[in-house]
């Protein structure tokens, strides 16, 4: 089987009842169609070029749509294309648009629209660190590097409702990636008009798509998505609203459920023991690792000894059976399981090495010994930076402990920031060792091991090393009927990276969950936009 084929995430869909199903006596449209739902962190943006965590990327999904939508088992579904034609080997795709979906601002939905949104992405003056998704399309990256002007990037409108792509070379995984928020039309005219301000509140941003987004100030803890009554689709709408309330604490969150004043709540361990047998449990399989970043800028953190050790000293098993308690699996590596395939061989299990990813107590003090006494010192101190949510306080404490019990001289400071902060200190190299997480953004192991070459905006720790950028880099470029090599660079490069402990993989997130019975019809995908809300429903 093709790398192409094989790809597809596996998809949890939370309604076991079809579409069809919904009744015809039109009791889905009054006003009880209201779903209340729970966050565990807050909305950042909605500006789609400057998104960078799923909490957003839901929500802009949600409320702008683009070229395709990801639906039931992560298949692509019509969105604003209604035909699409792939000439040149592949080379150049020709999307037309349907005529009738236009912005909340009445202005209409059109392929310069798409023109304009990919350019600004890739401007370098944006400092979008999404813009290396684009690599591959005609001059993307000459043109985020700031060598030729956007205008050279392959994308045009050849007339008002078509748009043609050129790429580079031949993306197997590009009609996944049309479905992905970043490549999302922008309403030019609302980005100027709202300048600065635009996507830091719910009034400052446009909307094309099932919903609306509506009363979030930019940094309150609660919003809503409202129907679109100009969607193009608006009558396969069946809810009115959806609620959104942050809740960093399950507890909270869980109480909120009991009194139903929510119809969905997260659950932390011990929750997850005891209601795992209650009729509206469901257990979320993420395509999301979550892993220890080393600041490899810092002299400590350079030496491959110290991040082994800080690896080895973690039981992963303990971990996610203990203290997550919710169906997480410890990390084979940083490519989570079932996200993709090749010749029925699972890239986790592919890639998995026992080197970097397993614990080992008199490993971990061996290389801890040896790292102190190369970097002249007997003990060392450092901060472990994560969120404030109770799930990452809990594994953030766990490794704390682990670190000071299994390795004698290290003092670990714990530091929980809002996600927000985390994400920008991070990201400014202010930190020393940092719980962070990815979740895949399709259904590729490219989606995770491109991060860690040596100039992607989200290699926060800095790690460089020249042969795991050669092996992504050919992986980008391998002919589209070589398949076979290109699994195997991408395999060798995931095994490097654990060995060579560029970032240490701890867990593949599993997110246990109460969901009321009468919720119909939200499609959860492990990899791209999380919940697809569209064809959400209240049952009757």
């Amino acid at each position: 089987m093709g790398l192409k084929k094989g790809m597809l995430a596996a998809v949890i869909a939370v309604s076991t009842v079809a579409l069809a199903a919904c009744g015809s006596k039109g009791s889905q449209q009054d006003s009880s169609q209201v779903l209340h739902w729970s966050e565990p962190t807050e909305l950042q943006t909605l500006d789609l070029s400057k998104v960078v965590d799923t909490v957003s990327s839901d929500t802009i999904s949600n409320s702008t749509e683009g070229l395709y939508r990801l639906g039931k088992d992560s298949k692509i579904e019509p969105g604003l294309a209604t035909k699409t034609q792939v000439s040149n080997h592949g080379l150049k795709y020709t999307f037309t648009l349907r005529k009738n979906s236009k912005w909340s601002n009445g202005d209409p939905v059109t392929a310069q629209n798409f023109v304009y949104s990919w350019r600004r992405t890739v401007n370098p003056k944006t400092a979008s660190q999404y813009a290396y998704l684009f690599s591959g399309i005609k001059n993307a990256d000459a043109v985020a590097n700031g060598k030729k002007p956007v205008t050279t990037l392959g994308v045009k409108a050849a007339n008002k409702y078509k748009l043609v792509v050129t790429l580079d070379k031949n993306i197997p995984y590009f009609k996944l990636l049309m479905g992905f928020t970043v490549f999302f039309p922008q309403d030019q005219k609302a980005v100027e008009q709202y300048g600065s301000k635009y996507g830091t509140a719910a009034k400052y941003m446009v909307y094309n798509g099932p919903y609306k987004v509506a009363g979030w100030n930019g940094s309150n803890l609660n919003w809503h998505l409202v129907k679109n009554k100009d969607y193009w689709d608006q009558k396969a709408v069946k809810l009115q609203k959806i609620t959104f309330q942050v809740a960093k604490s399950t507890t909270t969150s869980y109480n909120l459920y009991q009194n139903k004043k929510l119809d969905e709540t997260y659950l932390d361990a011990e929750q997850a023991k005891q209601l795992s047998n209650n009729k509206d449990y469901v257990s979320l399989k993420q395509s999301r690792t979550n892993y220890l970043e080393f600041n490899q800028t810092n002299k400590e953190f350079q030496n491959k000894k110290i991040r082994q050790a800080l690896s080895y000293a973690v039981d992963r098993q303990q971990l996610v059976k203990k203290v997550l308690g919710n169906g997480s699996l410890p990390a084979k590596g940083i490519v989570s399981q079932d996200l993709a395939s090749y010749q029925g061989k699972d890239f986790a299990t592919a890639a998995a090495t026992t080197t970097g990813v397993t614990y080992n107590k008199s490993q971990a003090q061996k290389l801890w010994r040896e790292g102190l006494r190369e970097l002249g010192v007997k003990k060392l101190s450092f901060t472990l930076m994560g969120d404030d949510d109770d799930m990452s306080k809990a594994v953030t404490d766990y490794l704390q402990s682990q670190f000071e019990t299994n390795l004698p001289g290290a003092k670990v400071a714990v530091e929980n920031l809002p996600k927000k902060i985390r994400i920008t200190r991070a990201a400014a190299g202010q930190f020393d060792v940092v719980l962070a997480g990815w979740a895949a953004d399709f259904s590729d192991p490219i989606s995770f091991l491109d991060l860690f070459t040596k100039n992607n905006a989200y290699n926060d720790g800095k790690w460089d090393n020249p042969t795991y950028d050669r092996l992504i880099n050919v992986s980008k470029t391998t002919d589209v009927n070589n398949q076979n090599k290109r699994w195997q660079d991408l395999v060798a490069a995931s095994k490097l990276l654990s060995q060579e402990q560029g970032v240490a993989p701890l867990y593949q997130l599993s997110q246990a969950q109460l969901l009321r019975s009468d919720v119909k019809g939200v499609v959860y995908n492990t990899a791209g936009i999380a919940f697809n809300f569209k064809h959400a429903y209240i049952a009757k």
